[in-house]
């Protein structure tokens, strides 16, 4: 029996009738079921209400921000968000990819290069492995835990703030305690399609990830640098 056909579906939220028009016309064009949106509110509604493989969401809407959206998306989903802004502002970048965003563009834009990005998102996401749990779902090394059942941090009992991004890159490396991890490991294992963007906000990430869980950049006890190559956690 032939395997059933599921089709992808993309949610796009833009106050730009014109771009939400486009990008429809191309990703329908890809497989794509698509659904647009142009207010913020409505989005949210959509988003938490239906089972999308993929978002699409303008940084710049009128009413509610694209910031405030995503945040409120996060809170009930890890549905894959692409964030597109008018601004070609590295300020912009940073903070969509510290929210967790799994890509960044800037308008004007090729409609063909974002259907190739939403593609290699949807297609990691369905790449990644089932993750088989261990007996214990709480990980401590030092005066650091992790609890990925509740998804929290915790140093010395206190729970820690990450960001998404801060969070999965801190899984990966204590998942592979004690393994050196390239940048381009890090970067697939965190579902980052952004690489050419989020390589160079790596190092922020790791710095702001040490600032939290009380680690001395001169002197790492936990995250500890391995020149030439990328980063590992202290075995």
């Amino acid at each position: 029996m032939e395997p059933e056909f599921k089709q992808r579906r993309a949610l796009i939220v833009d106050d730009e009738r014109a771009i939400v028009e486009v990008l429809s016309r191309y990703l329908e064009d890809e497989g794509f079921a698509v659904t647009g949106m142009f207010d913020g509110a409505d989005a949210v509604r959509a988003a938490l209400a239906g089972a999308f493989d993929v978002i699409l969401l303008d940084l710049n809407l009128p009413n509610v921000s694209g910031i405030e959206i995503f945040k409120a998306l996060r809170k009930a989903s890890d549905v894959p968000i692409l964030m597109v802004t008018a601004r070609d502002d590295a300020i912009d970048r940073v903070v969509g990819l510290e929210l967790g965003a799994d890509d960044y563009i800037s308008k004007p834009f090729n409609p063909r290069e974002v259907v190739a990005r939403v593609k290699n998102i949807v297609n990691r996401v369905e790449r990644r492995p089932a993750v088989t749990r261990v007996a214990h779902d709480v990980q401590r090394v030092g005066d650091l835990e992790i609890d990925r059942t509740g998804h929290e941090v915790r140093l010395r009992g206190e729970i820690v703030k990450l960001t998404p991004m801060e969070y999965r890159i801190l899984d990966v490396l204590l998942r592979n305690a004690g393994a050196a991890l390239t940048r381009a490991q890090l970067l697939d294992s965190v579902n980052s399609d952004a690489t050419d963007v989020f390589d160079r906000t790596l190092d922020k990430h790791i710095a702001n990830l040490r600032h939290k869980i009380g680690d001395d950049p001169n002197r790492p006890r936990y995250i500890l640098t391995v020149h030439g190559v990328g980063y590992k956690f202290a075995a």
